[in-house]
Parts: structure tokens; C-alpha cells; sequence
């Protein structure tokens, strides 16, 4: 009742124009004749799909934090109601389908498997403004595997950029928008298939921006494809490819509400002003380019093989602040804002907190000019530099190999089997960048004073040299599959079945001095072996109306992101350390159980799916890296950390639908929603890792609490209209709920509860501990959105243009955040929510206000 009261009061306004809309429509269509399928094919064009998809591989996928980790890259292409609804309404929101990461599909361009070994997921940016090549995509949506792989709870997706697949002629487009970039520009040209047997593709872009919607997140991207295909025969063709996107971006910072109540929803604390402009101190980079090699084989009618031969090489680094010889640069750095000195221990210290808001205000940004200055000082007299900027590196070289056999048994029956590899060797460091106006820099830790690297004791740090750290990660992923399809008049029906052989080794280039011996060299192979087996079957009471089943066992290796404890200085992999193991548990490969059943109709009216899902993994592994106080069992209650959280087990339920209704030939109604509960399913271990050695805490209670990610319900609700004449609107009202603060492991053990002598607080109060460690809800949001274009047909030439304006009530809301786990213990973090404004609250993430994007286009 409360959904249905609040849609109300916020889409009043929707409403309003909905009914106005639809009688000028209305009356519009009195008097025509059903709208023929030219005037439709015409006004369904990729262009319009293409709004859609501007800024999904731009933007919301391309970030770092796992609140905009998403899958909708994959969806943009569907024809399914609510995987559209998904990609196009919900992705601002950081909505997960079925409330899994995008590692839980697979993405591939010519058979070849992109997602990263590192971390599962694709990296999105390697191939972005090179939308108009991208189009051509086999989807499997929810469990069903494409020939290409087995993919993963969420299927697959492989982008065909065969050259021959591509129609004669050419576009160029122009965009402007406030997102994540200011301008965009491309163009591309496609030969179509040549009379001796060559065909060719070629796209550039560009897309550039001073700053997004966020302050100084600028933009700044070029990307080139090609792809040349010879037809040698009747049953052999060779076809080429090269990407190549270089991209740099400027990151933005999640912040407390006390950061944003001062500064607003934009603020970013990670720039300040250098000579007049805005200079971010944090920059994501991506030079990856990627080559592949595809040779197709009809070996008969029905018998073919084709095989894919990939390379990707290139830089990603990631840059920030190090402040060896000098004070934390951030001008949110939580001393220096008004809750300091609210929360003073001798009382409120109104005047400190007054100056302190003042300066905040007023400036807030980072101070360049102080970081220069110090610098220039200590090289003023033979030091070393108190700041430099640098980036976290992280340099691959990947090989993979794919090739599909297909055959058609008979009428019915079709079996396809594939064999796929990839080996990577991915070296890791930092690497100094800027001085900043130094001389030099160190590489000692300053904190306690140990060697970063003791084969090269005290050395000295330069521009362009490696310091921190250094290693190497050697990774091989192989892999069988087959997948028998059968086709009937009533029934259709699938079996599918995997193995994965996966193996990582770390090689330490430096020798840190905090890991004397557990560093330097080779560590011990670690290997996976993953099973997993797919089944699915159909039954069709008529075109119009099917049931659908899907269930899935999969097994797979932890990223290595996920397998190595802290890869950065020492060979510990999750449950181990250089003693052996923690809680007699290894590490192990993740478990998933998933099962859907979906109802699909379609009627001259009204097309859709509902659909009811379960998902459950099991073993996952969780890594974590911050500054915790009130730790029980280190030699200092305070502590830089590794939170290890292993054994993770995850439950995902609940029922899906879209529906949309043609309710005359230019008028279509579309209702969509995901209601969804997706929550901790057990307790597990966690333990703490520092330097080189740990320390086991034990349980942490996780069970039932919510996984954090964007919202686990959502509904949408639109209406589009197409008109004859070759223009068309929408309006879309999309309401938010069941969004959830990321809950701290570590507060949620025994530590909270224990002093320094490993007992029990003696004024430990359960109930208050209870409403301390309450998982915060965000509160429930609406969001209205309206689309609209135009089109010309003139000669064989289409000119037009289509914009979209997004939260169009520019409504405030939070699309993730999480509990910082400064305050570990029961006292330190009821000290904290008791003070006048909390120091160490909540980070959170704050979605868009009114935004909006144009498409100008010219097609030939």
C-alpha cells in the first residue's frame, strides 16, 4: 500500500502528462490507416536503440565500486521487455539483475571471452565509443549458454564484428550531454560484402568533457575498430579485428552525509584548482588494445568450426596521492571537518568546528599550491619529496584461444562443443608519475619505518620508477563445454556440461621488508578445478504461449582479486598464511545453484515474461583493505588491515516481469519490475591480516543481513508513442526501494563485543549493540525519465536526432554506500553515533539530478 500512496504523490506530474499525451494522440490516429511495416521498421531503427545505450559502457560501467557493477552492457541489446527496462531505466541506479555482479555472465567479441581474470568482470571501457560497430550481438539471457562458452547465472552475450555481417554504408553522430562526458563524436563506414569476396569496417570516436555531472570528472577518450574479412571459399573465411580506445577519466569520491550536507550531492573530493583549472588527483586509465583472428569453417551443411585466436595488451593504471613526508592531503580528511571538534573528548569545541566548517565550505578541495610548496621546501635543502602522485599500474598480456565445433544431428537434435584458453601474465607496481615539484622520493614506509624493497635497500625514487611494490601474476584458464540442443513441436529441451581448469602464481619482483621471506619469488601455484552442468526445457501450449525452466550447477575459480590476501607484498592466498592454514579451511571454488521458471506470451496486444528465480552461492571469498581502531589481538589497537572474509555464502530470490501492451498500432504501454531478496546465508570466518601475520577472529553474523548494490525492487511504468511521421516520445516513471547500506564484517564478530584482554565489555547493553548494528535502509525514490526524436528520409540519405532527460524532478537519492569499519569495537562506535555529528559515519553514493543527453545523426 505504502508503493502504490507514494507512486502517486510523486508521478502525479507523469500522469498529468500521460493523459494529455495520449488525447492529442488519440485523436491524431482517429483517421489513419494501421501504421504499415516500413513507417515501423523505419522508426525502430538502431538509432533509437542507441540512445539508450550512450552512456552504459561509459559511465555506470566503467566504474571502480561494486554499487555500479551491473550487467546492463549485456542487456541493451535484447528484446525482452524487462532486460530493456533493466539496461535503459534501471543501470542509473546501480540495479542488478537478479542481484548479481557481472561476473556471473560472460561477455564475448568474436568468440573471445572478455572478462578480466582479475576481478570476472569486463572491462567495459576497452571497446567504448564504438557503439555503431557494436550492434550485432547473440544474447542468452538467464541461464541458457551461448555455443561460445557455458557463461555463467546470468548466460552470455558474444558481439559478432565480422566484417560481412555488417550492411553497405555509412553514419556519422554527434552527442551532446551532461553525464560523463560533454561531447562525442563518430563516425563509421561499412563496405557491406565486395564482389571479391573482402569486406571491411572501420569506426573512430572521440569523447570529451572538462567535467561529468560530478565536479572535475573529466573525460577524455578516443577508440578506432577495424575489421577486414576475405571469403577464401564456399566453406572458408579469415577475419580480422583490432580495438584500440584509449581513455582517462577523473574518479569521484563517495563521501559521508556530513561531507554532502556542506557541499551537495556533486561534490568531489579528490581535485583541487593548479594554476587556475581543476586538477583531479585520481585518474583512471585504460590503454588495452585488442587483436583478434578468426578463421570460419563449413566443414558441410551441417557441420562447421570456428575458431578465434585473441591478444590483449596495455597499461590500466589507477593514480593518487602518497604522502610519505607530509600531512593526509584530503580536504574531507576527517580532522579537519566540524564533527572533529563537535565530537571533542573535553566537549564541543563550537569555534574549532565553526573555522573548520568556514574553511570547508569555502574552499574543501585539495590545496596544490601547500603540496608544491612543501615540496619545494624540502628540495630547498636536499629532501626528499613530502608528496608525489603516482598510480597503481597494472600492465597485462593476455593470449586466448576459442574454438567451437557445431553440428545439426539430425532435425532436432544440435550439439555444439568448445575448447577455450586464455593465459595471462599481468605485472603489478607503482610507479611515480609527478614529483610535484621534488626532488626525489623515498621508498620506505613511513608509518613503521620498514623497507618497501630490501634488494634494493634505500633507494631513490624518481619520475618514472617503480616503488611500493612490485610483482607479477602468472594466470591460465582452460576449459571444455558442450551443450546438446533438441527441438520439437511441443517441447524444446537443452543439456549442457563444463569443466574449467584454472590456475594463478604470484612472482615477487620486490622483497618487502614487513614480509622478509613470504615476498620475493615465486609462491606456491595455487589451482581450481570447476564442474558444472546446465538443463533447461520448453513447452510451447502454442506460439503464443510457452513455460520455460532453467537449472544450473556451477562451479568456479575465485578471481584473483579474490584468491590472494594481498598480492601487493607477500604470496598469502585466502585461508592461509605463510604458517599454513587459519581455520583448517582452504580456499576452495565458488559454488552456484540457480534455478528460473519463466512464462512467455504473445498476443496481438500485449507481449511479455514473468519469471520466478533462485540463485545460491556458496564459498565466496571477500577481501577488504582499510585503517581499523579498537582491534583485539594485534600488538596496537589501531591497525592498517586486511579483512578476509571467506566461506561467504549468498541467497538471491524473487519473480521479474515486463509487459508491454501495443494498445493501437503507434501506442504502446510498458510495465516492468524485479522484486527481489537477496541476503547473507551464513556466517562466515573472518580474520585479519597485517604485515605478515594474521590474526583469526572468528563468525562474522552476516546471516540474513541484505546484500548491498543498488536497489533489490524496482518498477517501471511508460508509455512510447511512434507516429507516422517518423517521430516518437516516451515518459517512464521508475520507483526505487530495498536499497541497503554494505554492512562491516568486522563489527559484526566477536571483536565488537571484546577488550583488549579478549573479554567481554562489562557494559556491554545487547539492545543498544542490537540498534548500533541495524543494516540501514535508504529511503524509497522515483524517478521520471522522457525520451524523444525525430527522423528524415531524404533520398537515400536519414538525418535526425533523439534526446532523453533523465530524473526530470531532479529528485535526491542514494544509490549505494558503506559502513566504514573505523570503529571496530562496541565503545569506540557508540562514542561515535553519540556525538553531535558522527566522524566515521556511512560513505555514501548519491545518483544524478536532472541530467540529459542529444544525438545528432547522418546516415549514407
Amino acid at each position: 500500500m505504502k508503493f502504490f500512496i507514494n507512486m502517486h504523490k510523486l508521478n502525479s506530474l507523469f500522469l498529468i502528462v500521460f493523459l494529455v499525451t495520449f488525447n492529442f494522440f488519440s485523436q491524431s490516429v482517429l483517421n489513419q490507416e494501421v501504421v504499415n511495416d516500413s513507417i515501423s521498421s523505419l522508426s525502430k531503427t538502431d538509432d533509437v536503440v542507441d540512445l539508450f545505450s550512450i552512456s552504459l559502457s561509459d559511465d555506470e560501467l566503467n566504474d571502480d565500486t561494486s554499487f555500479s557493477d551491473n550487467i546492463s552492457g549485456l542487456l541493451n541489446s535484447s528484446m525482452d521487455i524487462f532486460y530493456r527496462t533493466a539496461a535503459y531505466e534501471f543501470s542509473s541506479s546501480f540495479f542488478k539483475v537478479r542481484g548479481l555482479d557481472s561476473e556471473n555472465a560472460s561477455l564475448h567479441i568474436n568468440g573471445i571471452k572478455m572478462n578480466k581474470i582479475y576481478n570476472g568482470r569486463p572491462q567495459w571501457s576497452n571497446w567504448g565509443g564504438l557503439n555503431d560497430v557494436l550492434r550485432n550481438q547473440e544474447l542468452s539471457n538467464g541461464l541458457i549458454p551461448l555455443k561460445y562458452s557455458f557463461g555463467g547465472a546470468l548466460g552470455s552475450n558474444n558481439i559478432n564484428v565480422k566484417a560481412s555481417e555488417y550492411g553497405q554504408g555509412g553514419r556519422v553522430t554527434y552527442s551532446s550531454s551532461n553525464r560523463s562526458y560533454a561531447n562525442r563524436l563518430m563516425a563509421s563506414y561499412n563496405s557491406g560484402m565486395l564482389d571479391d569476396g573482402w569486406a571491411y569496417s572501420i569506426s573512430i570516436g572521440r569523447r570529451w568533457g572538462d567535467e561529468g555531472y560530478q565536479d572535475a570528472s573529466f573525460y577524455d577518450s578516443n577508440s578506432a575498430f577495424l575489421s577486414v574479412e576475405k571469403i577464401l571459399n564456399d566453406n572458408h573465411s579469415l577475419n580480422f579485428v583490432a580495438i584500440y580506445a584509449p581513455n582517462r577519466r577523473g574518479k569521484v569520491s563517495p563521501n559521508t552525509q556530513e561531507v554532502y550536507d556542506l557541499k551537495g550531492t556533486k561534490y568531489n573530493e579528490y581535485w583541487g584548482y593548479q594554476d587556475g583549472e581543476k586538477r583531479n588527483s585520481r585518474v583512471k586509465r585504460v590503454v588495452e588494445p585488442i587483436v583478434i583472428l578468426n578463421h570460419d569453417w563449413e566443414i558441410n551443411e551441417s557441420s562447421s568450426l570456428e575458431t578465434s585466436f585473441g591478444f590483449q595488451f596495455g597499461e590500466l593504471g589507477n593514480s593518487r596521492l602518497d604522502y610519505a613526508g607530509g600531512g593526509n592531503p584530503s580536504p574531507a580528511y576527517y580532522q579537519d571537518l566540524p564533527s572533529y571538534f563537535l565530537g571533542d573528548e573535553d566537549g564541543p569545541n563550537y569555534e574549532g568546528a565553526y573555522l573548520a566548517q568556514e574553511n570547508f565550505v569555502n574552499n574543501g578541495q585539495i590545496n596544490w599550491n601547500r603540496i608544491y610548496d612543501a615540496n619545494l621546501t624540502n628540495a630547498s635543502v636536499n629532501l626528499d619529496a613530502a608528496y608525489v602522485l603516482y598510480e597503481d599500474r597494472a600492465d597485462d598480456k593476455q593470449l586466448s584461444f576459442n574454438s567451437v565445433f557445431s553440428h545439426q544431428i539430425d532435425d532436432n537434435i544440435k550439439v555444439s562443443a568448445a575448447i577455450n584458453h586464455r593465459s595471462l601474465l599481468s605485472d603489478n607496481f607503482a610507479e611515480v608519475t609527478d614529483l610535484l615539484g621534488g626532488l626525489s622520493y623515498s621508498n620506505i614506509d613511513s608509518f613503521d619505518n620498514l623497507d618497501y624493497n630490501l634488494l634494493d635497500p634505500n633507494s631513490t625514487i624518481l619520475e618514472g620508477d617503480k616503488f611500493k611494490y612490485h610483482y607479477e601474476i602468472d594466470a591460465k584458464e582452460s576449459s571444455v563445454f558442450a551443450i546438446f540442443n533438441h527441438s520439437y513441436n511441443k517441447i524444446d529441451f537443452y543439456y549442457s556440461l563444463n569443466f574449467t581448469g584454472t590456475t594463478y602464481q604470484r612472482n615477487g619482483i620486490f622483497e618487502n621488508e614487513a614480509n622478509t621471506g613470504n615476498s620475493s619469488g615465486k609462491g606456491d601455484k595455487v589451482s581450481f578445478d570447476g564442474y558444472g552442468a546446465k538443463a533447461g526445457f520448453s513447452y510451447k501450449f502454442s506460439g503464443k504461449h510457452i513455460l520455460d525452466f532453467n537449472a544450473a550447477y556451477i562451479e568456479k575459480a575465485p578471481s584473483i582479486r579474490n584468491t590472494f590476501t594481498n598480492s601487493r607484498v607477500n604470496h598469502n592466498i585466502v585461508g592461509s598464511d605463510a604458517n599454513g592454514l587459519i581455520n583448517n579451511t582452504p580456499i576452495t571454488e565458488e559454488k552456484i545453484k540457480s534455478f528460473d521458471a519463466n512464462y512467455i506470451f504473445r498476443t496481438p496486444i500485449f507481449t511479455g515474461r514473468i519469471s520466478g528465480f533462485y540463485s545460491h552461492i556458496e564459498d565466496a571469498n571477500e577481501i577488504s583493505f582499510y585503517y581499523a581502531d579498537g582491534l583485539v589481538g594485534f600488538s596496537e589497537d589501531s591497525e592498517f588491515v586486511q579483512e578476509i572474509l571467506q566461506g561467504i555464502n549468498k541467497k538471491h530470490m524473487g519473480l521479474e516481469f515486463g509487459v508491454e501492451a501495443q494498445i493501437i498500432p503507434s501506442f504502446k504501454l510498458k510495465v516492468a519490475s524485479s522484486i527481489g531478496q537477496y541476503t547473507y546465508d551464513n556466517n562466515p570466518y573472518l580474520y585479519l591480516g597485517a604485515d605478515n601475520y594474521t590474526v583469526p577472529v572468528g563468525p562474522s553474523n552476516l546471516n540474513n543481513y541484505k546484500l548491498a548494490g543498488g536497489p533489490q525492487r524496482a518498477y517501471s511504468f511508460g508509455f512510447e508513442y511512434r507516429d507516422p511521421d517518423y517521430w516518437f516520445v516516451g515518459v517512464t516513471s521508475n520507483y526505487f526501494t530495498n536499497t541497503y547500506v554494505d554492512p562491516s564484517p568486522l563489527t559484526r564478530t566477536q571483536n565488537f563485543y571484546s577488550s583488549q584482554d579478549g573479554l567481554p565489555f562489562n557494559d556491554y547493553d545487547i539492545d543498544v549493540a542490537r540498534n548500533l548494528l541495524k543494516q540501514e535502509k535508504f529511503d524509497d525514490y522515483s524517478v521520471l525519465n522522457m525520451i524523444g526524436g525525430k527522423s528524415w528520409k531524404i533520398d537515400d540519405y536519414y538525418i535526425g536526432f533523439f534526446a532523453s532527460i533523465n530524473n526530470i524532478l531532479d529528485k535526491k537519492y542514494r544509490t549505494g554506500g558503506f559502513e566504514q569499519g573505523r570503529n571496530a569495537n562496541y565503545r569506540q562506535l557508540l562514542e561515535d553515533v553519540n556525538k553531535p555529528k558522527r566522524v566515521f559515519g556511512p560513505k555514501y553514493w548519491y545518483g544524478r539530478g536532472t541530467n540529459y543527453f542529444l544525438n545528432l545523426y547522418f546516415r549514407f
